[in-house]
């Protein structure tokens, strides 16, 4: 079991008051694994301390105005690679199934492409494993980590955390002078989204659930996904 995987999809999910109790012990964790590198690990825990100290309401009001509200920074991960089309939903049941096959039960309300949910996932597995898993989702969180950067959020160390505890470099750079559009250009900015979102993955040629299948997937979103930037 890979502990850190499990803590930092602790802190990508929708804040609670348990969440906020538990950041020192999940701090803990990552520390004691070494997973992340140390300027991530400085970044992720000053994030972590601010999570711990902000008022609950205010903390869930701009968690649900980052991830819920505009498609550029949904935490589902098929959204970015499938969009709408009709293979994103075999993307789920194939990516349900692996769960299932590795001891993870969801719940009926649960979308397996949930970010925090695929990290919960990737921390039962053997750490190996979990990194080759992992580093084929790793165009969308780069793309997410950057676009949460551009705004100034702080959740961008979260996404770099994950970036360097699956063997990638410690930050992503943002361009000097990028900034993200004013909120009345979102809509905008959506609809523009919405027309790269074109369909993706290899189609019905290839049967049965597996890592490779997944893998699969989510290659062959990667250039697209970095093209949703613009």
């Amino acid at each position: 079991m890979t502990v850190t995987f499990k803590a930092l999809s602790a802190l990508l999910s929708y804040p609670g008051a348990e969440l906020q109790g538990a950041v020192g012990e999940i701090l803990d964790a990552i520390r004691a694994e070494n997973l992340v590198a140390a300027e991530s690990r400085a970044a992720l825990e000053r994030f972590a301390r601010e999570i711990e100290a902000a008022d609950l309401y205010d903390l869930q009001e701009r968690y649900v105005d980052l991830f819920d509200k505009t498609r550029r920074l949904s935490l589902h991960l098929f959204e970015h690679v499938h969009g709408e089309s009709r293979d994103r939903g075999q993307a789920m049941v194939d990516l349900a199934r692996l769960y299932e096959a590795g001891g993870l039960e969801l719940d009926a309300s649960e979308l397996p492409d949930y970010l925090p949910l695929f990290l919960e996932y990737l921390s039962t597995r053997p750490l190996a494993e979990a990194r080759g898993v992992l580093a084929d989702a790793l165009h969308i969180v780069t793309a997410l980590e950057e676009r949460l950067a551009a705004r100034g959020s702080s959740y961008a160390a979260v996404f770099a955390a994950i970036r360097s505890a699956a063997g990638g470099r410690a930050a992503v750079p943002v361009p000097e002078g990028s900034t993200e559009p004013a909120e009345n250009d979102l809509a905008a900015l959506d609809a523009a989204w919405e027309e790269t979102a074109v369909t993706f993955g290899p189609g019905d040629s290839f049967d049965g659930c597996s890592v490779d299948r997944l893998k699969i997937r989510m290659r062959a979103g990667r250039r697209d996904v970095r093209r949703a930037e613009a």
